[in-house]
């Protein structure tokens, strides 16, 4: 899930152990086309930290070096390298328990009970399977890492408090009309 096209896999590859040097994982890469194609390159911290401004300036330079030698997208294009957002894409079993107990969106690339699009809340994982409670569900869906096209976190209040913590801020205070 962290490419969809060779040319993503490849550049992938390139990028894996130039982020590693920096203390970060490579989180999805994508290649937009239009006039002028896009590398889009989401990154987080290895511990989840989240990025700033700075790792995605260091690994830019790192990576535009790598790039100019190897030269993975044909002719001009524009370098994006960016951290994930809150409502971050979940491309590794090892997201999927680290965002235990949030809401997330999972889409499959196949059909499970007539469907390919799930949401609830996720609750760990269990030999190669992500574990997804959902609304109305008595039983813990078990869904194959492997049937899983596209997944993202749900922006939620939850979400955002922890997003907050995480970076050393505070929730927002609740006044008398939020209850």
């Amino acid at each position: 899930m962290k490419t969809k096209t060779p040319q993503d896999t490849r550049i992938l590859a390139l990028a894996d152990p130039v982020a590693a040097g920096l203390g970060l994982e490579i989180v999805r890469v994508r290649v937009m086309s239009g006039k002028k194609p896009r590398l889009q390159i989401m990154t987080d911290r290895l511990d989840g930290t989240g990025v700033d401004v700075d790792d995605c300036a260091r690994l830019s330079r790192a990576l535009s070096d790598v790039f100019e030698v190897e030269d993975p997208v044909s002719g001009e294009y524009d370098l994006e390298i960016s951290s994930p957002g809150i409502d971050r894409p979940l491309t590794t079993l090892a997201h999927f328990a680290r965002w235990e107990g949030y809401e997330a969106k999972i889409e499959l690339d196949r059909m499970v009970e007539g469907r390919k699009r799930f949401r609830g809340m996720l609750a760990g994982v269990e030999d190669g399977n992500v574990l997804l409670d959902m609304d109305g569900e008595e039983d813990t869906a078990l869904i194959p890492f492997d049937w899983i096209a596209d997944a993202k976190l749900v922006l939620t209040d939850a979400l955002i408090e922890a997003d907050l913590k995480a970076r050393g801020g505070n929730a927002p205070a609740q006044t008398e009309g939020d209850e």
